[in-house]
């Protein structure tokens, strides 16, 4: 989801009174459990953008050169570091983004995931291929294909998953032979300065990874200096950076928003079914793209399975907490983001949807939603059709699977979705007729912690993935290399001159290996 900038804060350092630079522009970073400031962040303004990328490009030749046995052990002494402070790392983490301690824990636990997954992976995903030639007389030359980085990678990562969605897609980048400049979110800057600071102080890594904070200008500036660019937010802010890099001809890959479905089939096993859907909705407040945000469910089995998922979510408790784990449901981060989720509730209540739990802000300070399942849902409400981004979920009754199909196929995104069934092969075939780049059997979620598989959306929501051996190759450059396998001759018969006897030779050689790869093809032989 798309940030909305908070007000810049000017701000005056010890410095600065005495005359000796000019003010420094800041923001706020608020808690969103009761709106106090955690702390001020400095802007960086373009030109300290520039000078950032600059540097890291220096350093990033040596990095590549170390190769990515040296790399992986660089980013090991960081994951152990964040090990030794997960507690602090969690501390910060729901300072600024008002999440339970149980999903501020996930932050640091899935870049310690990936840094082991890349640290194991990244030589067999970055080996050079070596494809053979097709046609006869070009097996006379070897094909060699190189992965080789660019230079400095750009991330601008969004609120909701601070750690996971900035350090967690700079590790590839990074054991991949990268510099990496990443701009988090100006709500959520506090755990990513933290890391990287860790990176750099504690660990005393090469300069090769940094932070840049602010808003629009300094992701513009950033968008313009790097090679690569890897975004994560709305798709209406990806289109923004998309135009942008088109400028500069600079490659991208965007992860936008999602309205994930999940269908439930009349066979289904419905306390599971219940269970990975409330925790699929409502994970992370439901601020997550790949959150279960609409339901769709078989007319037999539709009351049942409501009765489950309300009984769930009437147990969810809602507040704050620390390492006790005394709550499941946190504040939200964005304050303009409960007005989204709000509005979606009251157009789906004023259309005739029952509100089976929630639908209120929480009275106090803070940015707080209750828990909410909107039943009898329908396409006409923004609930079912627009990303909400809360603790919201639509319900919907269908007839059958196919009308499950259709309507979940009936949206703009197309990022993951869940198939409840207890017939395997059955919810596999309804999975592989959703137009969506991931899809769950029976659970929720679960494919983005699978490092093995790409994870990327359809349709609106983006181009390009993450994970899998294309999660590490697209933060390089492909360079093919054509040799000879034998001694070669002075002169080519394809070369200068251009005679008439040598193009009649030519023809015919050309004629007899094509044409017979096509009589292979259709299944005739010699």
């Amino acid at each position: 989801m798309e940030p909305t900038a908070a007000t810049p804060q000017p701000e005056t350092t010890e410095a600065q009174q005495n005359g000796s630079a000019a003010a420094v522009e800041t923001f706020d970073v608020h808690r969103p459990t009761d709106g106090t400031v955690v702390r001020s962040v400095a802007i960086d303004p373009p030109e300290r953008v520039r000078e950032v990328v600059a540097r890291v490009r220096r350093a990033q030749p040596a990095w590549d050169a170390m190769g990515v046995e040296e790399r992986a052990r660089w980013l090991a002494r960081w994951r152990d570091w964040m090990l030794a402070n997960r507690d602090s790392i969690s501390d910060v983490v729901q300072a600024e983004t008002g999440k339970v301690r149980g999903d501020a824990g996930l932050e640091s636990i899935y870049v310690e995931m990936a840094i082991n997954f890349w640290g194991e992976n990244a030589s067999l995903y970055l080996a050079d291929e070596t494809p053979t030639p097709g046609l006869l007389p070009a097996k006379v030359r070897k094909l060699r294909v190189r992965y080789r980085p660019y230079p400095v990678v750009g991330i601008i990562s969004p609120w909701n998953f601070p750690l996971i969605l900035s350090a967690g897609d700079a590790i590839p980048a990074l054991m991949a032979g990268c510099a990496v400049v990443i701009k988090p979110s100006e709500f959520t800057p506090l755990e990513l300065i933290e890391l990287v600071r860790g990176w750099k102080e504690e660990v005393g890594g090469p300069d090769i990874l940094d932070v840049v904070n602010g808003m629009g200008d300094t992701g513009g500036a950033l968008v313009d200096e790097v090679d690569y660019l890897h975004f994560t937010g709305s798709d209406r802010t990806g289109r923004i950076v998309m135009k942008r890099a088109a400028d500069t001809l600079t490659p991208v890959s965007l992860e936008l928003g999602g309205k994930d479905p999940a269908v439930v089939l009349r066979d289904a096993d419905l306390e599971r079914a219940a269970n990975a859907c409330t925790y699929g909705g409502f994970v992370n407040t439901g601020q997550v793209c790949m959150s279960i945000e609409r339901i769709y469910v078989e007319e037999p089995v539709y009351d049942e399975f409501l009765t489950k998922l309300e009984a769930n979510v009437r147990e969810l408790r809602q507040g704050t907490d620390g390492p006790e784990y005394a709550a499941e449901q946190g504040a939200m981060t964005s304050p303009a983001q409960i007005d989204i989720v709000a509005d979606h509730v009251e157009d789906a209540r004023g259309k005739g949807a029952r509100i089976l739990t929630g639908g209120r802000r929480k009275e106090g300070a803070g940015d707080w939603y209750e828990p909410t399942i909107v039943a009898d849902a329908d396409h006409s409400m923004k609930v079912m059709v627009d990303e909400t981004f809360g603790p919201v979920v639509g319900v919907m009754k269908v007839r059958d699977d196919a009308e499950a199909i259709r309507m979940a196929n009936d949206t703009r995104y197309g990022l993951s979705a869940s198939v409840f069934s207890k017939d395997t092969e059955h919810a596999e075939r309804v999975a592989e007729q959703l137009e969506v780049g991931a899809a769950n059997i029976n659970d929720a979620l679960v494919n983005y912690f699978h490092l093995e598989v790409p994870m990327g959306g359809w349709k609106d929501s983006g181009i390009g993935w993450r994970h899998g051996p294309g999660g590490i190759r697209k933060y390089c450059r492909t360079e093919s290399i054509v040799s000879p396998r034998l001694p070669l001759a002075k002169n080519e018969p394809l070369w200068y001159p251009y005679t008439p006897r040598r193009r009649k030779l030519l023809n015919r050689l050309y004629r007899f290996f094509n044409a017979r790869g096509l009589r292979n093809r259709i299944g005739l032989g010699d």
